[in-house]
This record gives structure tokens, C-alpha cells and sequence, in this order.
């Protein structure tokens, strides 16, 4: 029989505690209690029983996933990465997307990687963060010094690896940002060691893994929970959270 490679597991968060409609990455709020340990109980029992190393997002909603898995896999303690936290929205973190406008969600996707909305992240920084993490990811596994790899993470996070995955390499125009991602405590899984721009690379394998959620198409291109609407940009943005 032949071995499952190793696999990345893009998790994340529960539902996070704030208005829909609002612009957050950054902006560090709690996720819900119930959700995070259903997603816990699910995440535990469908894991590997070892050599998995486990990373986390400092940010509060992925860090109080983080703990709740480990209080019932003492084995699957986690490590915090900054590379795996959201986009930064700058001036526009916790306003409203109605509240931001158009005109500067234009702005944005009209130099999509590069301009940084409300003067704080851009996604080529964004993409060069992850791009590192999943360079150091795929190395940990080649080196055999772990198994799978599980990032708890957010949704912006989750589309960078898809992008690194698919067009390795080049930056991505705003009608070319992928809209999957995994729903609110959900994840799915790519293969680490397949090469950028195949075809499993593309499509995340199954092996127990949740298949990557497509929300609606009209939304900011990061902030995964809002709703202004701007046709050419992807939904959520490099979808938050």
C-alpha cells in the first residue's frame, strides 16, 4: 500500500465574535466558544496519531482553537507563527465595508498585490510571509523531521497557499484570487512535497479532509465577512480570517 504523503492542513477558526459587514484581519477578536470545540473534537479525531507538527496564528480566534485541540491531544501542542495571521487592513480594521467605500475597495483591487488597503498590509507582503512558512513546511517534511503539517489559520491565509500552489511566483490580479477556502472551523489539506502548478497541487487530496467551502462572489477581496459590493473583487478578499 502505498504511503499518504504528507499533507498541510489549512484549519480554521470558529466564527469569530463580530458584526458582519465589518473589515477585520488583524483586529484580534475572540471566535465562539461552542464552535471552537466542535472543531477541536472534529480536528482531534481526524488527525494522524503522530508526527504531526502543529502552528498557529497568534491571533486570539486561532489561538483559542490551538489550545482547545491540545487539551484533547496532549500530543498536538502548538507553536504561534506570525506568518500564518491575517492580512492587516490598517486604518480600515473593524469599520464597517460600507463605511470604507467604494472608491477605496476600487483603489485596492485596481493594483491588487501591491497597494496596501488602509495603508497597512499588502498581499505581495502577505504572500511572501506564507510563501516562507510553506517553504519551511515542505522542508520539515522532505527532512522527515515531521509528518503532516496542520497551520490553524484563516481563510486570506488559506487562498495565499492556494495562489503560492497554482502560480508560483507571480502576483495575482484581483480577478484571478482564488474564492475557496475552508468554512468557519473547517479545513482541507494540500500535499506538501507535490510540485507548485500540478495538478494535485491545485486540489487538495482527501484523506479525511474537508473540501474547501466557495462563499458568495461579492465581497472585499481578504475580509471574509463582508459585504460591499465590488463585482471584480474575489469574495472575502484574499478572504480573511
Amino acid at each position: 500500500m502505498t504511503p499518504q504523503p504528507p499533507r498541510l492542513w489549512l484549519v480554521r477558526h470558529a466564527a469569530p465574535g463580530i458584526a458582519a459587514g465589518t473589515c477585520y484581519g488583524a483586529l484580534d477578536v475572540e471566535a465562539d466558544v461552542a464552535g471552537t470545540h466542535e472543531a477541536a473534537r472534529r480536528l482531534a479525531a481526524a488527525l494522524p496519531a503522530d508526527h504531526v507538527l502543529v502552528r498557529h496564528s497568534p491571533l486570539a480566534r486561532c489561538a483559542q482553537l490551538a489550545r482547545a485541540l491540545e487539551a484533547l491531544r496532549p500530543d498536538l501542542a502548538a507553536r504561534p507563527d506570525a506568518r500564518l495571521a491575517e492580512m492587516d487592513f490598517g486604518t480600515w480594521e473593524g469599520r464597517a465595508w460600507n463605511a470604507i467605500g467604494r472608491a477605496a475597495v476600487d483603489a485596492w483591487t485596481a493594483d491588487f498585490a501591491g497597494h496596501a488597503p488602509g495603508g497597512g498590509e499588502s498581499l505581495a507582503r502577505m504572500l511572501a510571509r506564507v510563501a516562507s512558512a510553506l517553504a519551511e513546511a515542505r522542508a520539515a517534511c522532505a527532512a522527515q523531521t515531521a509528518g503532516d503539517v496542520v497551520w490553524i489559520t484563516h481563510a486570506g491565509v488559506a487562498r495565499c497557499v492556494r495562489w503560492c500552489l497554482q502560480a508560483p511566483g507571480r502576483m495575482p490580479r484581483a480577478d484571478e484570487w482564488p474564492v475557496a477556502a475552508p468554512a468557519f472551523g473547517e479545513w482541507n489539506c494540500v500535499d506538501l512535497l507535490e510540485a507548485p502548478g500540478s495538478e494535485r497541487g491545485r486540489h487538495p487530496p482527501g484523506g479525511g479532509c474537508v473540501p474547501a467551502v466557495v462563499p458568495p462572489v461579492a465581497q472585499p477581496p481578504f475580509s471574509g465577512t463582508s459585504s460591499v459590493t465590488a463585482p471584480s473583487v474575489p469574495s472575502d478578499g484574499p478572504r480573511r480570517t
